[in-house]
This record gives structure tokens, C-alpha cells and sequence, in this order.
């Protein structure tokens, strides 16, 4: 299980997955798009940062315990 987050750059925003970037996009919701399905094919977890560098948000997309309700 592989996670990818969604990080700021310089230039913009930027997806990495074992501390390596894996693409740059103008815009936030293009990273996530993108980090969405890159989270989905590598069956890890989607981990948004904001600006600041907090985490906003995660969704896992797969591996989930299937005892656990949602």
C-alpha cells in the first residue's frame, strides 16, 4: 500500500509517492484528480496537504478491513 500526497511546489502543486514527485499541476483540484487514480492503482491512501503543509484530508482506496463500518 502506497500513499500519495497531494503537496504544494513552487510552481504549484505536485503528487509524491515515496518522497518522490510524481507529476506537478497548476491547481490543487488537478493534483487530486490525478492523485486519485494513481491512489486507486496502487491500492494506498490519498493524503491532501493545504497550503501550509497540514494535512486536509485523507481517503484510503483500498486495503480497507472490511469490519469496519462505511
Amino acid at each position: 500500500m502506497t500513499d500519495v500526497h497531494v503537496v504544494t511546489t513552487d510552481d504549484g502543486w505536485a503528487l509524491e509517492v515515496d518522497g518522490q514527485e510524481r507529476g506537478s499541476f497548476d491547481t490543487q483540484d488537478e493534483a487530486i484528480q490525478q492523485g486519485r487514480q494513481l491512489a486507486e492503482e496502487e491500492q494506498g491512501e490519498l493524503v491532501v496537504h493545504g497550503e501550509g503543509g497540514q494535512i486536509r484530508q485523507k481517503d484510503s482506496k483500498g486495503n480497507d478491513p472490511s469490519d469496519i463500518p462505511g
